[in-house]
C-alpha cells in the first residue's frame, strides 16, 4: 500500500517528517544522545533522524535500517550506515547500541511486546530504547464527522490489510516494564490540524494510498474521503490528528 517505488512516497513521508522531528530530536537530546554514541534507528525511513543524530547532536554513529534503504542513498552523511534489513528476522543481530529508536514502526509489525523486548536486547548498559506510535483520538467517544469517519476506516482498512494495529500503543510503557527497562516514561504529541500544514497534507495523502482499503471496510466511500480531505483544507473544521505517544526506558547499568 505505501510502496516505496511508488511516485511521491518519499515526500509524503517527509510529511510526517516535518512534523515529529522537532520534537522527537528534542526528546532523544533530553535522553544524551551526543557525542561517542553509536544509535540504531529502525525503519529510518529517509532518514531525517538519522541525519539530525549525527550533524546536530554529533553522535558517533548511526545504523539506518530499513526493508528499502533506496531513501538513505540520497544523500550521504559521515557516519550513517544504511543496512536493508527486515527486524521481524530471527538473524537481525546488528550489535548493541546507546540508543536505539523506532518512529511508527512497531504498530505496522506483529507481537509489539515481543519487539519491545527485541529492541531492548540490542541496548549496552544504560542504553536507552525511544519508541514512538500513533494514538487513536478518533474513537467512538469523539464528533462524528466525515474526518473522523474517514479515520476510522484507515484504521479499520490498514488493520485488515497491512496489520497495522494502534490499539496497544498506550500499553507501551507497560511492555518496557516487562522488558526489564527502568526509568520508564511516556508523553504524547498531538500536531494541530491547519489548512495546508504539513500533517493535513501527510493525511490527505496517505488516505489517496489507501482509499481501497477505507472503502473496503464500509464504513466510507469515494464521496466521503473526498468530503473529509476538504475538512483538512477548511479554516472552520476543528478536529484533531492521530497524536504520537513515545515511550521510553533505560537497560539497567548493572544487573538486577
Amino acid at each position: 500500500m505505501f510502496r516505496p517505488q511508488d511516485e511521491g512516497e518519499a515526500e509524503r513521508i517527509d510529511l510526517g517528517a516535518l512534523v515529529y522531528d522537532a520534537s522527537t530530536f528534542a526528546r532523544l537530546r533530553e535522553l544524551g544522545a551526543g557525542p561517542g554514541m553509536r544509535c540504531l534507528d529502525v525503519g529510518a525511513g529517509t532518514g531525517t533522524v538519522a541525519r539530525l543524530l549525527l550533524r546536530e547532536a554529533g553522535v558517533a554513529e548511526v545504523v539506518a535500517v530499513d526493508r528499502d534503504i533506496r531513501f538513505l542513498a540520497g544523500e550521504r552523511v559521515a557516519g550513517l550506515t544504511a543496512l536493508e534489513a527486515d527486524v521481524t528476522s530471527p538473524g537481525f543481530s546488528p550489535g548493541l547500541f546507546d540508543l536505539v529508536h523506532a518512529r511508527f514502526v512497531l504498530m505496522h509489525l506483529p507481537s509489539p511486546a515481543r519487539m519491545v523486548e527485541r529492541l531492548a536486547g540490542l541496548l549496552v548498559p544504560g542504553g536507552v530504547l525511544v519508541l514512538s506510535d500513533a494514538v487513536d483520538l478518533t474513537t467512538e467517544s469523539a464528533p462524528r464527522t466525515p474526518y473522523t469517519t474517514a479515520m476510522r476506516a484507515m484504521w479499520l482498512g490498514l488493520r485488515e490489510t497491512i496489520g497495522t494495529d494502534v490499539s496497544w500503543v498506550p500499553g507501551c510503557p507497560w511492555l518496557m516494564v516487562a522488558a526489564g527497562l527502568e526509568a520508564v516514561a511516556a508523553e504524547i504529541h498531538v500536531p494541530p490540524l491547519l489548512p495546508g500544514s504539513p500533517i493535513s497534507r501527510f493525511w490527505a495523502e496517505t488516505w489517496d494510498r489507501a482509499r481501497a482499503a477505507m472503502v473496503g471496510t464500509g464504513l466510507v466511500d469515494d464521496a466521503g474521503i473526498d468530503e473529509a480531505k476538504r475538512c483538512l483544507e477548511s479554516p472552520e473544521y476543528a478536529g484533531m490528528s492521530p497524536g504520537m505517544l513515545t515511550t521510553w526506558g533505560r537497560r539497567p547499568a548493572t544487573p538486577s
